[in-house]
């Protein structure tokens, strides 16, 4: 049954995920973490695991705590959004760098590389959730570790999966992609917007 509420809680402090869905013209409200929940620490990837296996789980306990939260505020009943992205190349998952010198750790290794980025989207709430995954290619260009320095001192690497954003400076590094740009921004708008269709939210 489709839900009836006319708007949605997106559990995100990503501005780019709000700028998304705004593009969609949904309704929403931020249902962000409180500051005792480890938002992080649930980013954490377990031994030998698979990079579509990750996103998935990522998002899966994002939506769990999500839930938690919204029953813990007393807050009005609606779908939560949640979604995760990471880059891989191969079986090697890229999170957010640590420091400065992790992002150019990770640029140096995917330079001159074909990478995937994944995203993974979840919609529900306690008793009904549905989850899409959207899988990008993105094609970086040699890059010489003085590029790599000069874009990682622009602070824009800091806090994004595969340590650069497709829709900031880096897009001069991008040489070919194949997939979803929104999905590599961070929310999928295709799988987005179908996921919204199937509770009844409209775009």
């Amino acid at each position: 049954m489709a839900n009836k509420a006319d708007f949605i809680y997106l559990a995100s402090q990503s501005p780019r995920r709000r700028q998304l869905l705004e593009q969609l013209g949904v309704r929403y409200e931020l249902l962000l973490p409180d500051a005792h929940e480890d938002a992080e620490g649930i980013e954490a990837v377990l031994p030998s695991e698979a990079p579509t296996t990750y996103v998935q789980r990522v998002t899966g306990l994002k939506l769990d705590m999500a839930v938690q939260r919204l029953k813990r505020r007393g807050l009005p009943p609606a779908p939560i959004l949640c979604s995760d992205t990471t880059v891989a190349l191969g079986r090697t998952i890229y999170g957010k760098p640590a420091d400065e010198q992790d992002a150019e750790r990770m640029l140096a290794e995917l330079a001159g590389h074909t990478h995937r980025v994944l995203t993974a989207v979840a919609l529900g709430g306690a008793r009904k959730r549905e989850q899409a995954l959207s899988v990008s290619s993105v094609s970086f260009a040699p890059l010489s570790p003085r590029e790599i320095k000069r874009y990682v001192a622009s602070g824009e690497p800091l806090g994004k999966a595969g340590a650069y954003a497709v829709q900031g400076r880096a897009a001069v590094f991008i040489s070919k992609i194949s997939g979803s740009y929104t999905g590599i921004m961070g929310l999928p708008l295709f799988e987005t917007a179908e996921l919204l269709t199937h509770f009844g939210i409209k775009i």
